[in-house]
C-alpha cells in the first residue's frame, strides 16, 4: 500500500486508520453472514442492531440519557438548516440566530424562508474573528429557539462557553466539533452534525434531540421532514445511508476506546497548540481568530503575501501534508485537526511551518 499522507482536509476528512482497516476486513463478509454491509437490507436485524448500538454509544459519549434520541439521517447539516425551522418555527413565533460565520449565515437564510427570525448577535463586521459574549446576545424570552454554530470551520473560531437562554430551547450546529471535547450536552435541546469531520464519512447527519422537542414538532409536515416521524421509525423511515452509519458506529467505538471526550479533548488541544505556538512566535504567520476564541478543530492563518501562500501549499504537499488550503471565500491556510488527526501529523506540519519561515522569512 502506498504510504498515507497527513490529511488536513476540512471534510470529508481523515478517519482513524484502525477503523478503515476494520471496515476493509469486514467489507466482503459482514460477521460471517455472507454479504457485505454495502449489500445489507436496512430492515435486516443485523443492521437494526448497528443503528441501536450507534445511538447507545453516541449518548454514552455525550453523557445524556434516555430523554434524548439520536437520529442518523441524510442531507447533511444543510438540510437541517431548513428542518429545524420547519419543525419548530410556528407562524406566531420568532427564532433567535447568532451569526458567527458562513454556515451560521446559511442557516439563517434558510430559516428566513420559513418564518420570522431575529439576528441577536453577529460578528460579520469583524470578519468573524471572535465569538460574542453572553451579554451581547439580545435574546427574546419568547423565541421558539436559539440557534448557534459551535465551531466555525472557515474562520477558525469556537464557542468556549454554552450560552444561557433562560428556558428557550438551545439548538446547535456542531458539524465541525461534535464529540471533540466534554460539554454539558444536556443544556442543548437539539444538536446536529454532518458526520464527515469528526464522526465518519460523508452522507450521514446526526441529530440528537430531546424528547420534549419531539412533542413540539409542527403538525402537517411531510413525514420525511418530521423529526417525530423519523424518531418513531428509529432512523429507518426511508432507506438510510447504511454504510455511513456502520462506519460512524466504528468511529464511536474507536472514540470510546481512546478514552472518550476527556481524552480526545486533551489530544485535540495538544495538536492545535503545536500550530498556534508557531503562529505566535512572530508576525510571519498571522492567525485569523482572536486568541481567546480560537478553534481546536480548524487552525486558520495567513502568510505575508499570496505568492508565499502558494509556495507554502505546493511545498507542503510534497512533504505529505494535504488539504490545508483555506476556504475559497477567505483564502489563506487552514489546518483541520479533527479527532482522527494524529499528533504526529501536527508535529510534522509545525516543523514544516518553522522550516518554511526560516527559509522565507
Amino acid at each position: 500500500m502506498q504510504e498515507r499522507v497527513f490529511n488536513f482536509n476540512p471534510g470529508p476528512s481523515t478517519l482513524p486508520l484502525e477503523v478503515l482497516q476494520q471496515a476493509q476486513s469486514e467489507l466482503l463478509n459482514y460477521k460471517g453472514i455472507g454479504i457485505s454491509i454495502l449489500e445489507m437490507s436496512h430492515r435486516a436485524p443485523e443492521f437494526e442492531e448497528i443503528v441501536a448500538e450507534a445511538e447507545k454509544l453516541f449518548k454514552e459519549l455525550a453523557g445524556v440519557g434516555d430523554d434524548y434520541r439520536v437520529l442518523f439521517l441524510q442531507g447533511g447539516a444543510s438540510q437541517q438548516f431548513a428542518l429545524v425551522p420547519l419543525n419548530f418555527l410556528a407562524a406566531d413565533k420568532t427564532a433567535d440566530y447568532v451569526i458567527t460565520g458562513s454556515f451560521a449565515e446559511k442557516a439563517l437564510k434558510e430559516a428566513q424562508k420559513i418564518g420570522k427570525v431575529n439576528v441577536v448577535a453577529t460578528t460579520a463586521a469583524e470578519k468573524h474573528k471572535r465569538i460574542p459574549k453572553q451579554e451581547e446576545l439580545n435574546l427574546n424570552k419568547d423565541a421558539a429557539y436559539v440557534h448557534i454554530t459551535t465551531n466555525n470551520t472557515i474562520y477558525g473560531t469556537q464557542w468556549h462557553y454554552i450560552p444561557e437562554t433562560n428556558g428557550v430551547p438551545l439548538i446547535a450546529d456542531m458539524s465541525s466539533d461534535i464529540l471533540s471535547r466534554p460539554l454539558d450536552y444536556s443544556k442543548f435541546d437539539l444538536v446536529y452534525a454532518g458526520a464527515q469531520k469528526n464522526l465518519g464519512p460523508s452522507g450521514v447527519v446526526v441529530v440528537m434531540i430531546h424528547k420534549r422537542m419531539l412533542e413540539r414538532v409542527k403538525e402537517g409536515l411531510p413525514n420525511i421532514f418530521s423529526y417525530e416521524i423519523l424518531a418513531k421509525n428509529n432512523s429507518l423511515y426511508n432507506t438510510p445511508p447504511t454504510f455511513g452509519i456502520y462506519m460512524l458506529k466504528l468511529v464511536l467505538e474507536w472514540l470510546k476506546k481512546f478514552g472518550g471526550l476527556p481524552a480526545i479533548a486533551k489530544h485535540n488541544e495538544a495538536k492545535a497548540t503545536l500550530l498556534y505556538d508557531v503562529i505566535d512566535e512572530d508576525d510571519f504567520y498571522r492567525g485569523h481568530a482572536e486568541p481567546a476564541h480560537r478553534s481546536y478543530m480548524n487552525v486558520t492563518f495567513r502568510l505575508p503575501n499570496d505568492e508565499l501562500e502558494k509556495t507554502f501549499l505546493q511545498e507542503a504537499e510534497k512533504e505529505g501534508i494535504f488539504g490545508i488550503k483555506g476556504h475559497r471565500s477567505v483564502g489563506g491556510i487552514r489546518a483541520s485537526v479533527y479527532n482522527a488527526m494524529s499528533l504526529a501529523g501536527c508535529e510534522k506540519l509545525a516543523a514544516f511551518m518553522r522550516d518554511f519561515k526560516k527559509r522565507n522569512g
